[in-house]
């Protein structure tokens, strides 16, 4: 018989992200193993990149790289490196035969023509911050194709709505590097250890709170948000919530996530239909947060029900809490207003 204390020191170190998805493998559509590969994939690519930015200060890849994306942003130094990790780890992996990234105009052939699945990503949210040691992060949206098997992933593998996603999740470099993700029942987060070299199961079937008291938004922009989100900002005020805004999408969305809250990004006179990108960025968070219980709008749509249109396109985001989502409608109908524009390009 062994001794407490010998119990203590040999107890089990936990549920390896494999072994999960191994257990998980029939809950997957058309579970034959590709879509378990592809995820073992993107957890590859987020060890080397958790990797990069943890030696980032040393290796002199923070700053910018000295060009935009076709977003017209700057890019990063470590945009630059995330993108050809993921795009690597994916085209190597075998199971996607297409990428969409925030890093490039057009999608990625990956030349693997029989794999069933395509794959939109931002490969890295929120990089500017790095320089300050801030947490960043990686979202991404996985897709079975609909073009045929054998032929050259088109457009419309990448338009087929949020609804069609068949996983989504995001990976979150911080004080600790997990990895969230949900294939349609339920969201499971993943804490890596360092010295295994391994995902560990931490929290499964995650439930964000109802009802949460912290708002997430830019109030920098505040002469430049609608009447009705002012409106809805001035109520959490009064109601005494607290404002929590790092300004690394992947970092508030995790905060809140955890322990309820609602994050906006909403329309501006400058970005009349938002800033958000509706495919790598709104629709992998709406459905997470949609399997874990909370509200993804973008004015009075469900975020997953926007039709998309183009690669790049952009969406307001109110996302969060059920209750405090509901909230900001009643704020939105109580002043009348139509449901945001949602169909911008670029």
């Amino acid at each position: 018989m062994t001794s407490p204390q010998e119990n203590t020191l040999a107890s089990p170190v936990g549920t390896t992200l494999d072994r999960y998805i191994m257990r998980k493998q029939a809950e997957f559509p058309f579970a034959t193993g590709e879509l378990s590969q592809l995820l073992r994939d993107m957890a590859l690519a987020a060890k080397i990149v958790n990797r990069e930015i943890n030696r980032a200060g040393l290796m002199d890849i923070t700053g910018n790289y000295g060009a935009q994306n076709v977003q017209g942003e700057q890019q990063q130094k470590l945009d630059v490196v995330a993108n050809i990790r993921f795009i690597r780890a994916l085209k190597n992996g075998g199971e996607a035969c297409a990428i969409l990234s925030e890093e490039d105009d057009e999608i990625i052939h990956t030349g693997n023509d029989q794999g069933r699945y395509v794959v939109a990503m931002d490969p890295l949210d929120g990089s500017s911050n790095i320089d300050v040691n801030v947490s960043i992060g990686t979202i991404f949206s996985i897709y079975r194709r609909v073009s045929p098997i054998g032929t050259k992933a088109t457009k419309e593998d990448f338009l087929q709505g949020g609804r069609k996603q068949v996983g989504a999740g995001y990976i979150l470099y911080g004080s600790s590097t997990m990895l969230v993700y949900s294939t349609g029942h339920g969201v499971a987060c993943f804490t890596y250890e360092h010295s295994l070299g391994e995902f560990f199961l931490s929290h499964d079937g995650v439930k964000i709170p109802e009802q949460g008291t912290t708002f997430s938004c830019n109030e920098g922009n505040w002469y430049d948000y609608p009447e009705w989100v002012r409106s809805y900002l001035t109520q959490c005020k009064e109601r005494r919530y607290s404002g929590r805004y790092i300004g690394s999408l992947v970092a508030d969305y995790h905060r809140n996530l955890f322990k309820g809250g609602i994050y906006l990004y909403p329309p501006t006179a400058k970005n009349t239909n938002g800033k958000l990108r509706l495919l790598y960025e709104g629709y992998p968070l709406a459905f997470l947060i949609e399997q874990a219980g909370g509200k993804a709008l973008a004015g009075t749509e469900a975020v997953l029900d926007i039709a998309p249109v183009d690669y790049h396109q952009r969406a307001p985001l109110f996302i969060g809490s059920s209750d405090m989502v509901d909230d900001l409608v009643a704020c939105m109908v109580a002043e009348a207003v139509p449901a945001a524009g949602v169909g911008q390009a670029g």
